[in-house]
């Protein structure tokens, strides 16, 4: 009876959290840092005078989630700005209007709550802002309206600095800004190739819109979440393929002083659309395309492609004043690498989403080993397509 009692209450307890001992740390040093360093501020910004308030009570939650949680909607700088003005306004007004305090303070957090879901600022601890006005007697009743700009903005315009500087300097993107837009780069109304199978956009919206209640998450967050878990499970499924078995090893490469005639040359000998650029260490320092040769042509309206190619890639049609051009002057330097043991899972979103057609492969030390194309990713997705098949027969 009494272990049935004991597993009972176990249940009722949380299961663990997935943070380590490290991001732990990190948010209890930051709360001791925004704290102190808040009502530090507070302290020689408004002096020694008894009636002011340095520092109230609901920055103490406040803290909790400006570093324990950044991440958070409710964390960020509207958020908390927002929240504690309408909730300290409406507090201090009800304190005035109202004699009954259970009644004031009943009123003030519940107009409160309208008028930050009004103003999409919720934050949690604004609710005890607006009781702090309430109930937070005659020193604070004296302040008046004075409540609303110090202590409540000062405090929370002091704590929100501490957490911009804080987490940004421990590695937390703070303010955390929603996911950049993977909408196709052609400017057309069809969503990136990666959310046209599994789980859409829309779907999500849907689901949200069912559930009915706020999340402690950003939209954004949530879908980043689920297609990472939808991939994870994939990659379960699929096995871990690796990069270094698909790859072509007989990579064709061009140097930095290569001319451009003979990297055309390569281009068109072995039927390529890219070459990658290598050092003698053999390390990849650029990629040459034939959009590049295409985009440094720069062709005029009264002269043809071809004409303007054989300009480009003859240095016999060179003038003597000209130099010779080579691979180095027109390769494009930033380049998308894989790492040979690296799944090749990994690579689906660039090479769809980005349109990446061909990407480099290097080893631990940062040489070229090889060489990926859409055509082997196909290949390879497939083959494992059709594995999987034959072993669910």
């Amino acid at each position: 009876m009494v272990q049935s009692a004991w597993k009972s209450l176990l249940h009722l307890f949380p299961t663990p959290g997935t943070v380590d001992r490290f991001e732990k740390m990190r948010a209890c040093a930051g709360a001791l840092f925004g704290i102190v360093l808040t009502g530090l501020c507070t302290y020689f910004i408004l002096g020694k005078d008894i009636h002011a308030a340095w520092l109230i009570a609901p920055m103490g939650a406040s803290s909790v989630l400006l570093f324990a949680v950044p991440a958070s909607p409710l964390a960020q700088p509207w958020s908390i700005m927002g929240g504690n003005f309408f909730a300290a306004l409406i507090g201090v007004t009800c304190a005035k209007l109202i004699d009954e305090p259970i009644l004031a303070a009943g009123l003030a957090a519940s107009l409160a709550i309208a008028a930050m879901f009004a103003f999409r600022c919720i934050h949690p601890p604004s609710g005890a802002v607006a009781l702090t006005a309430v109930l937070g007697g005659p020193a604070v009743h004296a302040m008046g309206y004075s409540f609303v700009l110090m202590p409540v903005l000062l405090n929370s315009l002091l704590l929100l600095l501490t957490a911009l500087f804080y987490n940004n300097a421990t590695g937390r993107r703070y303010p955390h800004r929603p996911l950049p837009d993977n909408s196709n780069k052609h400017k057309t109304s069809d969503v990136a190739p990666t959310e046209r199978i599994g789980i859409a956009p829309q779907d999500l919206d849907a689901v949200l819109t069912r559930y009915n209640q706020v999340l402690d998450i950003s939209r954004d967050d949530l879908e980043a979440i689920m297609l990472q878990t939808e991939m994870q499970a994939y990659r379960r499924r699929l096995g871990e393929t690796l990069c270094s078995s698909i790859m072509s090893k007989d990579v064709v490469t061009v140097e930095f002083g290569t001319e451009l005639g003979a990297a055309w040359t390569l281009l068109k000998e072995h039927d390529l659309t890219a070459l990658p650029v290598i050092d003698r260490g053999r390390h990849v320092i650029g990629i040459i395309t034939k959009a590049d040769f295409l985009k440094h042509a720069e062709i005029e309206p009264h002269e043809g492609l071809a004409e303007r190619l054989t300009h480009l890639i003859r240095p016999s049609q060179l003038t003597h004043t000209e130099k010779h051009e080579v691979v180095g002057q027109i390769m494009t330097t930033e380049v998308y690498t894989a790492n040979a043991d690296q799944s090749i899972l990994d690579l689906v979103p660039l090479m769809s989403d980005a349109e990446l057609h061909q990407m480099p492969v290097i080893d631990a030390r940062g040489r070229l080993v090889g060489m990926i194309s859409q055509t082997d990713m196909i290949a390879a997705l497939y083959e494992h397509s059709l594995a999987s098949e034959y072993v669910n027969r």
